[in-house]
């Protein structure tokens, strides 16, 4: 046995032959590969981060104070979605509004960077919808 008390791991085509050797069939899917065994405390905490469990997100604080960032008119035309690679992607359901938004952008991500945990926004994405 190797040192660390597991045994060895053959390959795949070794796997198969034996098998076929002996006349049973092979364990493992033809195309899957065995991985190492993680805790589950860290992958758990990966999943609460991704999907944020139990933690505020970004974009629910700006859904409230949408109205304070880009004023009452735009906020009535316009909404914010998704926060994702550092861009929010703001639904706008008019076409004035969405050029209104795209001319004072610079401003309106420097709002955003002032809301408490979208510090890191760079930009925003307008899209009709």
């Amino acid at each position: 046995m190797p040192k660390g008390g597991e045994p060895h791991a053959f390959s795949r085509l070794a796997e198969q032959l034996v098998a076929d050797l002996r006349g049973v069939p092979s364990e493992a899917p033809t195309r899957s590969r065995p991985r190492a065994t993680q805790p589950l405390a860290g992958l758990i905490e990966v999943l609460r981060q991704e999907y944020r469990l139990g933690r505020d997100a970004p974009e629910y604080t700006l859904r409230e104070r949408w109205r304070e960032i880009v004023g009452a008119a735009a906020a009535a035309y316009s909404h914010p979605v998704t926060l994702e690679r550092n861009l929010l992607l703001v639904l706008v359901s008019h076409a004035v509004v969405r050029n209104e938004l795209f001319h004072h952008r610079e401003m309106i991500v420097g709002r955003i960077r002032e809301v408490p945990g979208c510090e890191g926004v760079k930009g925003i994405n307008l899209r009709m919808g």
